[in-house]
């Protein structure tokens, strides 16, 4: 990533930013100058000039009753970003309560592929509670998650979400290295109740899993989501009943 592109990141424009970054490359200079410099129309570098003015990234200069324009300090522009984020934090909540406002409370949708398979780790960070699992596979182990999973973890961990396993029963001798990564308390089904299915619990979710292997996902991975707290509650009630049914470690 070059200059431009970072000035881009911090909200200038195209023009924005080969204006100003001609500016931190000759210093004090004159409109025709810059405009030469940046490769921008004089029209336009008057414009962009008067931005960069505004966000505090260059100011004006006489150099023998002539006006000039200077750039500020390179800091200004983490500056701008902090105001960014400022201003997105302080409107977030409003944003988020009028979408929870307007969300359905009883849904079903599908997630597909690795990115939907994302998408309902996050719905579990969101929904901050105990998620329960029933034919767990340990397919978390699949390789195209290995980079995603680490920070899922961290942040899981630190929302204070614990799990709870009802493994297959192959789980137990194909994948044991799925028992230390996920953590937290787990028994294993019965040998013969063992299926290419799965079903996890968590806040107002049910999510059912279909063509699942221990240790892999499919290619193309496919979960359908129910989104209702009554059925949620139901689906909890099922898991107690396997959970006091099934072994323990």
């Amino acid at each position: 990533m070059n200059s431009s592109d970072v000035l881009r990141e911090a909200g200038l424009s195209l023009n924005e930013s080969k204006v100003y970054a001609a500016l931190l490359g000759l210093g004090a200079s004159s409109v025709q100058t810059l405009s030469i410099r940046a490769r921008v129309h004089r029209r336009n570098t008057y414009d962009s000039l008067a931005k960069l003015v505004e966000k505090g990234l260059a100011r004006e200069v006489f150099v023998k009753n002539e006006r000039h324009y200077a750039p500020s300090s390179p800091q200004r522009v983490l500056d701008l970003l902090h105001e960014k984020t400022a201003s997105i934090e302080a409107e977030l909540p409003r944003m988020v309560a009028q979408f929870e406002s307007k969300e359905e409370s009883q849904q079903a949708y599908v997630y597909k592929g690795i990115q939907g398979f994302k998408s309902y780790l996050q719905d579990i960070l969101d929904q901050k509670q105990t998620v329960y699992f029933i034919g767990a596979k340990a397919f978390w182990l699949d390789p195209r998650l290995q980079h995603f999973l680490p920070r899922f973890q961290a942040e899981r961990k630190k929302r204070g979400i614990e799990f709870k396993h009802l493994f297959d029963y192959e789980v137990k001798t194909q994948k044991p290295e799925i028992l230390k990564l996920v953590g937290g308390e787990y028994r294993f089904l019965p040998k013969e109740y063992s299926s290419s299915t799965a079903v996890d619990i968590f806040g107002d979710y049910v999510v059912t899993f279909v063509g699942v292997r221990p240790g892999e996902l499919p290619a193309e991975p496919v979960q359908f989501v129910m989104k209702s707290r009554q059925l949620a509650n139901g689906y909890r009630k099922f898991f107690q009943c396997m959970w006091d049914a099934s072994s323990g470690r």
